[in-house]
């Protein structure tokens, strides 16, 4: 296939900068830091046309980008000071860049160094998901292809077999990595609308409206209690507008909102989702119309993951993450000394709050190294002017990173799916000082009933130490530990009491758990152990001043967490 005449070279100042390409006679697409130098110099050629001379050029949109590497909005509008005989580029419709069944080959055509004819670069879209709201992630195509490099920033992303244009590259890869972000057609139309009426609407999204339809009458019909205005804000993107301030009066109007209300491209994902929901909704009500008793918490997880950074003792890498409706809102990620760490966090926890659907179950996640899992997070002031522990203020555990692992998380929500139906948590005591092996131990945590391994020691408690690992690894789904236990911070020397020794804290705090937890559900436990922190920070030396809950169910955690190379910008 030849390569069309609407790619364009952008160049400021008889330098190349960049790339773009030609969506009206005399409009041009580019990504607004490849003519943040723009003056008098900037000129576009079509280097298709042989022998076509450069035609000057002047910036008449600008999509608001800042200057940094990760701000929003890297898009510019240059108008041409002449027509162009060439036909535009073809827009395709939306959400077809990424295959129903397979990744759909992307062709990219830019102007790095010792290219200025242009090069091509093949790439893939192994997730549809947006990065920030903003950009999509770009794969290679193959290992030993050209890499996105200095002189792609504006290209025009293609579907190899139609040609048609899926998006603009914004970002190479990080260094040693063959990847990169591209801004899709329905993100770019929010920083310029008129490119709106070139984007077709693609089949799938009519095909959703009409799902959507028809699941409201399902569930009209069906009697399905659900709060539409919750049902809206899940679904809604982030600039879809808020639902009216009186509500929705029933699910047919709130489904007219979506419908009709919702324009730009960002609707048909706002259909889709809203479709979804529905659909979850019924399928739960049909498999079980009639629940007894209370039913587990949706619970809305905020993720805090922290990590070694590499970069120094003191350096310590934070990622924080929202979910909401089964979706992952990435909050920030950002590499932090030690000491600004806790007002870090606060801050990211507060900013994440806003991505979590209105009245749902919010859950504070920290996923930490194996050798942080003691540490007091739930101790943490939960603001700068509120002193109030944050697991005293909302339902707060800490999980295993190690555990976040593929086949870790398939074992756990299988056992997860058992313990939905169990009434209240077994114990298994793992004593100061027990005589059970570690291999043993295991057989015991992998059977199905085995909910909770409580331990009367620190993790750090020599006698215990391999056992905790192994409660881990098995994986138990839930363990159970106070800080302050028996043999904390004792060094070896000390750890083993025998679990007989009079006022054994150790012995103590297990005697507590059985008699507190027998009659809790297993995915109550967060919740449950909010009160009793609530209460130990009342109580001057009550027994669950210093617990900690590790509680793992990676069903919060449906949209699988994003581990790829971070990338930079610009690459022009």
């Amino acid at each position: 296939m030849n390569s069309a005449e609407w790619h364009a070279r952008i160049e400021c100042g008889g330098e190349v900068a960049g790339a773009g390409f030609l969506v009206s006679p005399s409009k041009v697409l580019t990504c607004a830091h490849v003519v943040r130098r723009a003056g008098a110099g900037l000129t576009v050629t079509f280097t298709e046309r042989p022998g076509s001379p450069a035609v000057p050029a002047r910036v008449v949109a600008h999509g608001g980008w800042a200057g940094g590497d990760t701000d929003p909005g890297d898009l510019a509008v240059l108008e041409l000071d002449r027509e162009m005989p060439i036909a535009p580029a073809a827009l395709a419709p939306v959400d077809t860049a990424h295959g129903v069944t397979a990744p759909r080959k992307l062709v990219v055509y830019g102007f790095p160094v010792g290219f200025d004819e242009g090069t091509l670069a093949e790439y893939r879209i192994t997730a549809p998901q947006l990065i920030n709201r903003e950009w999509i992630q770009l794969e290679a195509w193959q290992p030993g292809g050209q890499p996105l490099a200095p002189g792609f920033s504006g290209s025009a992303v293609t579907l190899v077999d139609t040609g048609e244009v899926v998006g603009m590259v914004t970002a190479e890869g990080a260094p040693g990595v063959r990847n990169g972000r591209m801004m899709p057609t329905e993100v770019m139309v929010r920083y310029w609308p008129d490119l709106e009426g070139m984007v077709p609407t693609s089949d799938h999204a009519s095909a959703d409206r009409a799902r959507l339809r028809e699941l409201v009458e399902r569930a009209v019909r069906a009697g399905l209690d659900c709060d539409p205005v919750r049902l809206y804000t899940a679904a809604a993107d982030r600039f879809d507008p808020l639902p009216p301030e009186e509500g929705f009066d029933s699910l047919r109007s709130a489904a007219l909102f979506v419908l009709c209300e919702l324009d730009g491209p960002g609707a048909a994902g706002t259909v889709t989702r809203f479709a979804d929901q529905l659909q979850a909704r019924l399928d739960a009500l049909f498999r079980n119309p009639a629940p007894a008793g209370p039913q587990a918490p949706d619970w809305s997880p905020i993720l805090v993951e922290m990590a070694h950074s590499g970069a120094g003792d003191d350096q310590i890498r934070v990622e924080v993450s929202a979910y909401s409706a089964g979706r992952r809102h990435p909050v920030d990620s950002d590499t932090v000394p030690h000491a600004r760490l806790r007002a870090h966090v606060q801050d990211r926890i507060e900013e994440a709050f806003r991505y979590l659907t209105p009245g749902a179950d919010e859950l504070i996640a920290f996923a930490l190294p194996r050798d942080w899992l003691d540490w007091p997070v739930d101790r943490w002031e939960s603001a700068p002017d509120d002193a109030t522990p944050l697991g005293c203020l909302y339902p707060l555990v800490v999980t295993d990173h190690a555990r976040r692992k593929t086949s870790t998380r398939h074992v756990l929500t299988r056992v997860w799916k058992h313990l939905d139906s169990s009434p209240g948590v077994r114990v298994h005591r793992v004593e100061c000082a027990g005589t059970e092996e570690p291999g043993r131990l295991r057989m015991l945590l992998r059977k199905l009933d085995a909910c909770l391994a409580g331990f009367g020691a620190a993790p750090a408690a020599a006698r215990t130490r391999p056992h905790f690992h192994t409660s881990l690894t098995a994986p138990a789904p839930v363990i159970v530990w106070s800080r302050s236990g028996c043999g904390a911070g004792q060094g070896d020397q000390k750890t083993d009491c025998g679990g007989t020794a009079a006022g054994c804290t150790g012995k103590s705090f297990l005697d507590e758990l059985d008699a507190r937890l027998a009659h809790v559900p297993p995915a109550e436990l967060p919740r449950h152990v909010l009160a009793l922190r609530e209460e130990a920070d009342a109580e001057d030396g009550h027994w669950a001043r210093d617990i900690q809950l590790l509680w793992d169910d990676p069903r919060c955690f449906t949209d699988p967490h994003d581990t790829t190379a971070h990338v930079r910008s610009p690459v022009a």
